[in-house]
């Protein structure tokens, strides 16, 4: 999708609805780095589409007709005079297109292992080994991809991101100062963070309501990059998914939307692995944070996050530089409407 950033600030106006038999109503689309984004005259998002799985419904006509895969009910209109816009999505659905059609390194390694999987089938070997050389040969662009596919699957039990007009700026200034790719806020669901394939971190809308610090939030996305670090999101989600995954993976590049939706619903009732105190309490120190106020929102009294508390790198009356200024911070706070 990078080969659109011509389009990053391409809007357009449409009539969208959420199902077949909801109100049809005036919004504004705009592209992101991977999603359609749908939001109202006030600039509410109402929907985010994966742009991968956008499809249009009548090629060629005008009104142009969209909705996501699968989901025909929801739908996307764009007349003729947003032209702009409409060559924005074809343009992607040809890259989509070429991109699937060329049989690239994993279908030409599928082919090479073809007969290895003949003789090997009936040994413990083969999910194992399948699920290690899929891990190997997957190139970190698709498992970005495999995270946006499986985002877009948990947006709703989750909700769309949320998003304001300096929401983006101000979470990548944060997401730089904890070293990580990208950071989202969901407005629901029942974890207070997750990570997916790719590097995504995402935190619920709590973590900045709630909270009167925002190295609260901070621990809690060092933490997930902690996780990330100490066991890979693409190996888990194969090892859910077992051999049929692992194989739809390795001849299509990416996990079928079933698959998708299963783990989707499973990351957001998963309760989460430890992260190693001591590497977190490293993390911390090398981005310059306490880590007492994320010890204490995890545990008030203490008593289960007590190393953190004990060996927290910023010490009483010590200075540090906070992760977001006073100003980013009360904005971040209201980006979901809060």
């Amino acid at each position: 999708m990078t080969a659109l950033d011509s389009y990053d600030r391409l809007e357009a106006a449409g009539l969208w609805r959420a199902g077949a038999e909801a109100q049809r109503r005036e919004v504004v689309v705009s592209i992101g780095d991977a999603t359609l984004k749908i939001a109202d005259m006030s600039d509410k998002v109402l929907a985010h589409w994966s742009l991968a799985a956008v499809h249009r419904a009548n090629p060629g006509q005008t009104p142009a007709i969209y909705h996501p895969d699968g989901d025909p009910g929801e739908r996307l209109e764009l007349g003729p005079d947003e032209h702009q816009m409409i060559d924005a999505i074809a343009q992607i659905q040809r890259a989509v297109a070429r991109r699937k059609s060329r049989p690239g390194r994993l279908r030409l390694g599928l082919f090479v292992l073809g007969v290895a999987v003949m003789i090997a089938a009936s040994v413990l070997w083969l999910p194992s080994g399948l699920r290690n050389y899929a891990m190997r040969v997957l190139p970190e662009s698709q498992k970005a991809e495999l995270g946006d596919a499986l985002l877009a699957q948990l947006v709703r039990g989750a909700g769309a991101p949320c998003s304001t007009r300096s929401s983006a700026e101000i979470l990548d200034r944060l997401a730089r100062r904890l070293e990580a790719q990208n950071i989202l806020i969901l407005p629901d669901g029942h974890v207070d963070a997750l990570h997916l394939p790719g590097g995504l971190i995402l935190l619920h809308r709590e973590l900045v309501e709630d909270h009167d610090d925002p190295s609260v939030p901070a621990g809690y996305a060092l933490a997930e990059l902690q996780r990330l670090a100490q066991s890979d999101p693409l190996e888990r989600m194969l090892i859910d998914t077992g051999l049929r995954g692992t194989l739809a993976l390795l001849t299509t590049g990416t996990l079928p939307d079933a698959v998708l939706d299963s783990q989707a619903e499973t990351l957001l009732t998963r309760t989460p692995d430890p992260a190693d105190p001591a590497a977190l309490l490293a993390r911390f120190a090398a981005v310059g944070l306490p880590s007492t106020p994320y010890a204490l929102a995890v545990d008030i009294t203490g008593d289960s996050t007590r190393a953190l508390i004990d060996g927290d790198p910023i010490q009483q009356g010590d200075a540090f530089i906070p992760p977001l200024s006073d100003s980013d911070w009360l904005r971040l706070q209201a980006i979901c409407g809060g």
